[in-house]
């Protein structure tokens, strides 16, 4: 932390040169059409860079790229040992970058400089060299045959995958992504939000720079309907592996389904219960992980803490609680390391997270603190961290994901009752639970119907784990050993002996 407060990040960023081009077959190229966006930094309103806007026939070329650096093998053939050592390489190319990686997430999307630095950068470093570390300890399998024959198991690489990625984690969505494609073999083609282009044409570079042959990584930054439809109905695109909301999720199982059936792997939305028992062990530590699973990253974070569920017992005292933690995460400068909570990262997404504190108060919840927006001089997009009280499980806060800084607390009276509000919703990306009964804790886990359950602790984890959801928060998994099989097909081989 003494070196991220001593950097002038204000300096650092007026002097920062920003990629703004596709990345196609290993070379910066503009746009074919010639256009492009502004991107605006919601830090201050301001546009920072004119960022290439790709369409279908962006697509088309680093698709073709794509399918024919996978096709010559440079990659996909290469010795384990070899491609192992080319992501190494980039993993410690990121942890080298990382000031400058840092900055491009927070002057692209509004995140504080302190957790770009010190947690989003340094996580992707390390999804890189896991998937690395992986390579070259995969097995394929022999099968229980007679003695008169062989069979074996294979598992290969699927082709072209196209990947589709938010914008609330720019750089390490993307990884979390491309690291196991590109370790199992695959040609990779990514296409980042619109809001937050420019770590993942960066990432694209220094690819190149740690080994990757060119056309095997392209980065086409442009708009969902158009760079992301062309990808999702591509012919030639094998595979989809796509992080954002449920709406758009379903859009490309619908393209899937017109085109050529490729396979989908979906990380939607979500409206996590954060439940609290009254016999937890430490109020206090609750209190301050629900304040936090909330406002960390301006409440844009899918499995955001939305819905705090707190025993009729203790509720009035613990939502106290949670609002004193609360004032401590303040909006403020991105760019400030001493800043907890940044900025919302578009204008569009601050009226829709303003929109539903309005419809929150309309509806009869009672805001106990925040409910306005923050900062309005600089020209920013910023939110004062929100807290509703007597919300129930019909409200439109309690039931569609915000992707703000606003939380819903709800009351209940039994364990069961608990159990089935935290299951009232159409998604099922993540759950906790403080309680000192480890059959209480063990039930909730059994019963709440979600990927991830967290007990005496919120968003708790690391590589290891697999993430994803249950219902319409999506299916596939990403992180851990169990994303590399989404990214490979399975050859059975029968030898007659």
């Amino acid at each position: 932390m003494d070196a991220l407060a001593t950097t002038n990040w204000h300096d650092r960023a007026a002097r920062m040169q920003f990629r703004t081009q596709a990345f196609i077959d290993g070379k910066f190229v503009p746009s074919a059409s010639g256009k492009t966006f502004d991107k605006v930094s919601p830090r201050d309103g301001k546009v920072i860079a004119h960022v290439a806007e790709c369409d279908r026939e962006d697509v088309n070329r680093a698709v073709a790229a794509a399918r024919r650096t996978f096709e010559s093998g440079v990659w996909r053939d290469q010795h384990p040992r070899a491609r192992k050592a080319v992501l190494l390489n980039l993993a410690l190319l990121i942890e080298t970058h990382a000031d400058e990686l840092a900055l491009l997430e927070t002057l692209d999307m509004g995140k504080p400089i302190r957790d770009s630095r010190s947690i989003d950068v340094p996580l992707s470093a390390r999804c890189v060299q896991y998937y690395a570390e992986a390579i070259d300890k995969l097995y394929d399998q022999v099968g229980p045959s007679g003695t008169d024959a062989m069979s074996l198991i294979l598992r290969e690489p699927l082709g072209v995958i196209g990947i589709v990625v938010p914008w609330n984690f720019p750089l390490m969505m993307a990884v979390w992504k491309v690291a196991p494609a590109l370790a199992t073999g695959n040609s990779v083609v990514l296409k980042p939000a619109e809001q937050s282009p420019l770590s993942a044409i960066r990432l694209a570079e220094l690819a190149i720079e740690a080994g990757l042959p060119p056309g095997v990584l392209n980065v086409v930054p442009g708009f969902g309907e158009t760079a992301g439809q062309a990808i999702g109905r591509h012919m030639d695109v094998d595979m989809l592996a796509f992080t954002g909301s449920t709406e758009v999720g379903k859009y490309f199982m619908r393209y899937s389904g017109e085109s050529n059936l490729k396979r989908v792997s979906l990380e939607c939305g979500g409206k996590t219960p954060h439940i609290i028992m009254p016999d937890a062990a430490d109020l206090d530590k609750a209190a301050a992980e629900a304040a936090g699973g909330i406002f960390f990253n301006q409440g844009e974070v899918c499995n955001a803490g939305s819905r705090l569920l707190v025993h009729e017992s203790i509720k009035d005292a613990f939502l106290e609680k949670v609002v004193h933690y609360g004032q401590k995460w303040v909006p403020g400068d991105p760019l400030d390391p001493k800043t907890r909570m940044g900025a919302i990262v578009d204008k569009r997404q601050h009226e829709r997270v303003l929109g539903y504190i309005e419809k929150g108060k309309a509806e009869g919840a009672v805001l106990k603190s925040g409910g306005a927006a923050a900062h309005a001089d600089c020209g920013g997009y910023y939110v004062q961290p929100t807290v509703f009280d007597k919300v129930d499980s019909g409200m439109t806060i309690a039931r569609e994901e915000i992707f703000g800084p606003v939380l819903s607390t709800l009351t209940f009276k039994t364990t069961e009752e608990a159990f089935k509000i935290a299951n009232d919703t159409i998604y099922g990306l993540a759950a906790a639970i403080w309680t000192r009964d480890i059959s209480t804790a063990m039930k909730a886990a059994r019963t709440i119907k979600a990927g991830s359950v967290w007990i005496n602790c919120f968003d708790a984890g690391d590589i290891t784990t697999p993430f994803g959801g249950f219902k319409q928060s999506g299916f596939g998994r990403d992180k851990s050993l169990h994303a590399l099989e989404k990214y490979t097909d399975l050859k059975s081989v029968w030898i007659q002996l």
